[in-house]
């Protein structure tokens, strides 16, 4: 069974909700790409010739406002592809499920719909690392900032007679090469599974847009910028873990579940389905658009609201305030690390069409 990590819910000060906006920038630079993909890529005249419903889901939604951007620019760009072909947009029911585990805050996320909305909404609860919905009943499947979760740690990493065993490290950046291929081995897994599931509930010319981290081929791990913030609250942890306040060996059993694959890596792993077709698959830079430097205390607020929960389940709520105070309090040095981290693109784009 998947592990269940949820971005943290409500409103509040730590809260996804008030802490998303870099998510946004990579949403809204996606955002022509992917009405381009609809328009060039997707038969509606096809898909809506059984039925006039177009069902979209988001997989790994959260709480919003995010996916409610998303989900209004794919439907926008449905309608103008069915004007372009002919149809009239107004006889189509659009139903959009929103996806994510069940621990997910759903209540803030119904709570903040748009009133205007012009879909009918459902929750679809459960992880995507699995079947979720009947055979070849969605239109197009969206994912964005999800599918770099892992449904677990790596095998090995945490085992410290294990060659992969990541000893004082809580991720693979900086690591040996057994824990980076351990890692990618259980991403290898996931998207198997992912693949597979999508496949037999995505109908034949349906699409698929996952928007997610990745790497450059020849860029060590060390250079990207999650690379940096993770090495940051390894390294505050340690610091804890001098100070008494937890053992190192706590540290040493602790490991984030997050993998970043390469463009290779990815078109591999969909070709060696090959139930779907690769329409588009590049590394994007949203920040390309953005004149303004990195906030990194903006960017910590947001490795927090988004990851919180992960180290909370392992070390509890008094060790992980102290963390991020700590991070927080290098800020400065951190600010010069990224000045040296790779500037380039590492966002994964992909469009996938079911054959």
């Amino acid at each position: 069974m998947a592990e269940s990590f949820p971005m943290n819910g409500g409103d509040g000060t730590y809260s996804y909700t008030n802490n998303s906006q870099y998510q946004k920038q990579a949403t809204d630079f996606a955002k022509g790409t992917i009405q381009e993909a609809i328009l060039d890529k997707l038969d509606t005249e096809n898909l809506l010739s059984v039925s006039n419903t177009f069902r979209i889901v988001d997989f790994g939604c959260s709480v919003g406002p995010n996916t409610f951007n998303t989900v209004q620019n794919i439907i926008q760009a449905v309608e103008s592809k069915c004007s372009l072909q002919g149809l009239d947009p107004g006889t189509i029911d659009f139903q959009v499920f929103f996806n994510d585990h069940t621990a997910n805050d759903f209540n803030t996320l119904f709570a903040s719909f748009p009133p205007d909305r012009r879909y009918y909404a459902a929750a679809a609860p459960g992880s995507f690392h699995g079947r979720l919905f009947p055979w070849a009943s969605i239109s197009l499947a969206h994912s964005s900032y999800a599918l770099h979760w892992l449904s677990r740690v790596p095998e090995g990493v945490c085992d410290r007679k294990s060659a992969a065993w990541n000893e004082g490290r809580i991720h693979y950046t900086g690591s040996s090469g057994d824990v980076v291929r351990a890692y990618g081995d259980q991403f290898e897994k996931d998207m198997g599974v992912f693949m597979k599931a999508r496949a037999e509930e995505i109908v034949e010319g349906g699409l698929m847009v996952l928007i997610m981290p990745g790497i450059p081929d020849g860029v060590c791990h060390s250079q990207l910028l999650f690379g940096v913030l993770f090495n940051f609250l390894g390294s505050s942890l340690l610091d804890l873990a001098s100070g008494g306040i937890i053992d190192k060996a706590e540290i040493d059993e602790f490991n984030l579940p997050i993998y970043a694959p390469s463009v290779g890596e990815m078109t591999e792993l969909i070709e060696k389905k090959g139930c779907f077709s690769i329409e588009r698959i590049e590394l994007t830079n949203p920040r390309s658009k953005i004149d303004e430097a990195i906030d990194v205390h903006r960017l910590i607020m947001h490795l927090r609201a988004g990851m919180e929960s992960v180290f909370t389940k392992h070390f509890g709520d008094g060790v992980v305030e102290k963390m991020f105070d700590k991070t927080l309090a290098k800020s400065g040095e951190i600010s010069e690390f990224l000045k040296s981290s790779y500037p380039k693109s590492t966002q994964l784009f992909v469009v996938l069409k079911r054959k």
